[in-house]
């Protein structure tokens, strides 16, 4: 088997837990294992944040390179992606959102559990979206997943600029309160028990889209996204490199199960729209 390349992790502790929402938990970790990455360029700066699997003793340092060359697949830690709703470098600190459906998944139950003094480890930041101060007008949709995103975007919209933000919600008890300097409209959707989009694909369907050249972040259930890149890259003839598109998870798939089908998926999507 051919060496795989080193990918060191980096080591955090849980600061502080808060609860944002019934299903949104905020944990945010701090220590010197901060101060050795670099972040603040994007606003959907993002962590692959490792679960060990419990019983199972890793060498270190800990780096997930030797951890696969070395040990059975099943040995190997739970990776989970979350969005840096928050970068302060000064402290430093970070902060990351779970969505938690009670004992559902890994991270989500891990977050509902977390306490000060835990220990986090992750690979990253990586991130590819910042919005362009060059443009007219912003468009920000997505779910749940992208929310994170979407708030850290709206921190960092240029002041006075125009944008247009839809969010996707269970109900009214999983908004949130969001600080911008831009001119946003910020339409909350409600599904209740629908799937995931419903409401989301016909509102920004249904938008009056601003004059002039727009940069759109349009993140989430995988479906939702596919529907609306086909609207705005065919109906609304939206240049590719003027979006940031692409599914944070997929109905009926853990991670895993979607990170091993993204590519195919996301291939055959740009066979059928052919754009």
């Amino acid at each position: 088997m051919p060496n795989r390349p080193a990918r060191p992790a980096h080591r955090a502790t849980v600061t502080r837990v808060e609860q944002l929402t019934p299903h949104m938990i905020r944990v945010v970790v701090g220590g010197e294992g901060l101060r050795a990455i670099t972040a603040g360029e994007y606003t959907d700066h993002y962590v692959k944040v490792l679960f060990p699997r419990p019983g199972v003793t890793y060498p270190e340092p800990f780096d997930q390179g030797v951890i696969r060359e070395t040990m059975p697949a099943e040995e190997w830690p739970v990776v989970r992606t979350y969005t840096v709703r928050k970068w302060i470098p000064s402290v430093p600190e970070m902060w990351l959102d779970f969505v938690v459906h009670g004992d559902e998944g890994i991270a989500g139950p891990w977050a509902a559990q977390a306490k000060p003094g835990d220990q986090v480890l992750f690979m990253g930041p990586g991130g590819a979206y910042a919005p362009s101060s060059e443009a007219a007008w912003h468009l920000l949709a997505g779910d749940e997943s992208a929310l994170p995103a979407i708030g850290a975007a709206l921190e960092g919209m240029p002041a006075g600029a125009t944008v247009r933000a839809f969010i996707e919600v269970s109900g009214p008890d999983e908004e949130q309160k969001l600080e911008t300097v831009a001119d946003a409209e910020i339409v909350w959707l409600h599904r209740g028990s629908a799937r995931p989009g419903s409401l989301l694909v016909p509102a920004v369907r249904d938008c009056e889209f601003p004059e002039g050249k727009v940069h759109a972040f349009v993140h989430g259930e995988a479906s939702l996204v596919k529907e609306l890149r086909a609207y705005l890259r065919k109906d609304c003839a939206i240049p590719l490199e003027q979006l940031s598109i692409s599914g944070y998870w997929r109905l009926g798939l853990n991670e895993d199960g979607w990170q091993s089908s993204k590519r195919e998926w996301n291939q055959q999507v740009e066979k059928e729209q052919g754009v």
